[in-house]
């Protein structure tokens, strides 16, 4: 037995004595995402590429979660934190039940290019529904809690990791999709550190183990060969230890597309030195002539193996087969009723209430006469968003509705109208029905063959994004003649981002946003129309009234955009989804200590008749007279359950750094003035009221 060979000798000691057998040949196929097996060390073949969005990807059977941009809705670090725990656990009876079969393929690892923590900027872009919204708060809190539920704790399983999660796409990168290959980002110093990289920074702190670069440039460096991104600041500023790995083909960008330098040499040569360790591609097969040339040394590929061999023994890659803690997890977890109830509850927690006149949802038990109708009730696509894995069940939004509804009760489903296009011709027999029906359930919106990657949103015509954030034309008119016949409408919108409803808000009674709900989407849509739960979410995006209110999509200023920087009055506000009961906030109560840190405390009470879980949520606004400053800025949240009738004390503990503000340089800098302080149902602003929102707990801090 070599030592690289024994479980027993230290991480350290194993790379090095593995590194030392390799041949340079050897060593370069280590850098390529496709490993083969050194058979003369019995060392196995291992694919690095895998998927977990939201569930284990592309592998066959698996528990299929919300969309991230729905965990996002769920304000609850705790949830996906237990989310990313059991995808962790499926991942190990996955990996091992291949294992048994001889099998090591794509997506049947244990590295996983997940979680995608780039802001969603702008509502056109159509990845975003993979992010956890538009806020970097949000975004690194619960891609930390990502990050905690696939990794494990290292120190409770000698020094094991459980998965390898990867903060992506780094960096400054989110759409145009159609560009993504060859454009060039250029945010402000301000933009940069203020709203593109803390997420970044948060995941480094939580021990990420990859980083996944992005195909675009920043500043005219590709970001997979940037020495501003990977060297400076990743590297030197953040002190990452782990591996990264390029964007799939990213590398072959370099001279294809951004024609940053001639040869696929030269490309892989910049993106080594530079710190790219991991190739997604074929690429750094070119390593070799890029020795040859004395564009590297095999000195620098070292570097890279180290860390890459480091991440496989760390994962018991290359450990005895069986030896590993989760080795023995049973295949029989995967899908299970237990996994299958906590994606159902996931996908509650982030349904968000929009509008709800005259209470008309929950609806009672026995309606005389339901109507599920809309392009979006009956197909799989409204539940599974991109990135998904595959389920033996998938239960569908009507297929819920339908299932939950009392015997002896007349039920009708019909499809309504187009996905997308012009108004549909001819005689449409829904409406007739509509009339007969107490209440009428229409599902609209978009689905994952309308948004997404590029390559994967089949009927997209811009790669993956959207043109338009309106709801296409055909649903449009539909609805508008629905209402006409339907005596109660309450609309279910599907989607992975902002749609535009202005008129579809004032002519529904009731107006819920599911996102894409995952495996028991069905079941959790009708658990909440029906009252056997209460909904949960928070929007984690801003929904503006109209495209027209955005600002150029390639623009990557922050300014007018989102709740922080955009001025023109939303439809919805970050933040914002109503309750199926009355809060009240009370008093907020400021309580500086000497050491900087402010405690801001207020109390939350459920004044109505139903139990319900909410986000109580704390924001900072900065003195106006700081240049370009915020309008607000989300500093910390807490979901808490409140029982019919009871109150909770909520208490922020408010560090210094939560109220430093970036200047021009990207420097973080204390700043004297007057602060606002908001703990509220929603973000600042009187358009969550207007809808419905309770009135925040605010007060002024001096500073």
């Amino acid at each position: 037995m070599h030592p690289f060979q024994d479980p027993a000798v230290p991480t350290s000691e194993r790379v090095e004595d593995l590194l030392s057998r390799l041949t340079l040949e050897e060593k370069v196929n280590q850098l390529l995402h496709e490993n083969r097996a050194v058979e003369r060390l019995d060392v196995p073949e291992y694919n690095w590429w895998n998927e977990a969005c939201h569930g284990i990807g592309r592998n066959g059977r698996a528990t299929i979660f919300p969309q991230p941009i729905a965990l996002g809705a769920t304000f609850n670090r705790d949830l996906v934190r237990h989310v990313a725990a059991v995808i962790s656990d499926e991942a190990q009876a996955k990996h091992h039940a291949a294992l048994r079969a001889g099998r090591r393929g794509q997506y049947q690892g244990l590295t996983f290019w997940t979680p995608n923590i780039n802001i969603f900027r702008d509502p056109r872009w159509g990845r975003g529904m993979e992010t956890y919204g538009e806020d970097p708060y949000l975004m690194g809190e619960l891609g930390t809690a990502t990050v905690e539920g696939l990794q494990g704790n290292p120190a409770d399983n000698n020094d094991y990791l459980k998965a390898a999660a990867c903060a992506k796409h780094y960096a400054v990168h989110s759409g145009p999709e159609q560009d993504r290959h060859h454009f060039d980002a250029r945010p402000s110093r301000k933009d940069l550190r203020e709203t593109y990289l803390p997420a970044f920074k948060k995941l480094v702190e939580a021990s990420v183990e990859t980083v996944m670069g992005a195909y675009n440039r920043v500043d005219g460096e590709p970001a997979c060969g940037s020495s501003q991104l990977l060297v400076d600041i990743l590297r030197d500023e953040w002190g990452f230890q782990g591996h990264v790995v390029s964007d799939c083909w990213a590398i072959r960008d370099f001279h294809e597309h951004h024609q940053v330098t001639k040869t696929a040499s030269e490309s892989a040569a910049l993106a080594l030195k530079q710190g790219c360790d991991l190739n997604c591609g074929c690429t750094y097969n070119d390593l070799l002539a890029a020795v040859a040339e004395g564009l590297i040394t095999e000195a620098h590929i070292d570097v890279s193996v180290r860390r890459l061999l480091s991440t496989k023994f760390r994962l018991g890659l290359l450990d005895p087969v069986g030896s590993t803690p989760w080795a023995g997890t049973p295949i029989d977890i995967v899908d299970s009723p237990q996994h299958r109830d906590l994606s159902r509850r996931a996908a509650i927690d982030s349904m968000v209430l929009l509008k709800n006149d005259n209470q008309l949802l929950p609806l009672r038990d026995n309606p005389d006469g339901l109507m599920v109708c809309g392009p979006l009730a009956g197909g799989i696509g409204s539940v599974l968003g991109n990135y998904y894995g595959v389920s033996g069940r998938l239960v569908t939004l009507a297929e819920g509705i339908i299932g939950r509804v009392a015997e002896g009760v007349r039920v009708e489903y019909r499809h309504g109208c187009p996905l997308q296009g012009d108004k549909a011709p001819g005689v449409n027999y829904t409406f007739d029905t509509a009339k007969a029906c107490e209440v009428v359930i229409a599902v609209l919106g978009i689905d994952h063959t309308l948004e997404g990657e590029e390559g994967d949103a089949v009927a997209s015509a811009s790669g993956g994004d959207r043109a338009y954030i309106e709801l296409p034309p055909a649903q449009l008119d539909f609805i508008k003649e629905l209402r006409a016949s339907a005596p109660k409408l309450v609309v279910v919108l599907v989607g992975g981002g902002a749609l535009a409803i202005p008129e579809v808000h004032e002519l529904a009674d009731a107006v819920l946003q599911i996102w894409y709900p995952g495996c028991e989407g069905g079941t959790a849509l009708a658990n909440v129309l029906f009252g056997d739960a209460a909904p949960g979410g928070k929007l984690p995006i801003t929904v503006p009234r109209a495209t027209a209110d955005l600002p150029p999509f390639a623009d990557y200023a922050m300014a007018g955009r989102t709740y922080r920087f955009a001025t023109t009055e939303p439809l919805y506000p970050f933040g914002f989804g109503l309750s199926y009961s009355s809060l009240n906030y009370g008093k907020l109560s400021l309580t500086p200590a000497a050491d900087g840190t402010v405690t801001a405390t207020t109390t939350v009470t459920n004044t109505g008749n139903r139990d319900v879980a909410e986000a109580v949520q704390c924001y900072i606004q900065p003195p106006r007279s700081w240049p370009d400053a915020p309008l607000a800025t989300l500093v910390d949240f807490r979901k808490i359950e409140l029982p019919a009738g009871a109150s909770r004390e909520v208490t922020f503990h408010l560090p210094p750094s939560a109220f430093r503000q970036v200047d021009a340089t990207g420097q973080h800098v204390d700043v004297p003035g007057n602060y606002g302080i908001v703990i509220s149902s929603a973000s600042p602003g009187d358009r969550a009221q207007t809808l419905g929102a309770p009135q925040p707990a605010t007060s002024t801090l001096t500073r």
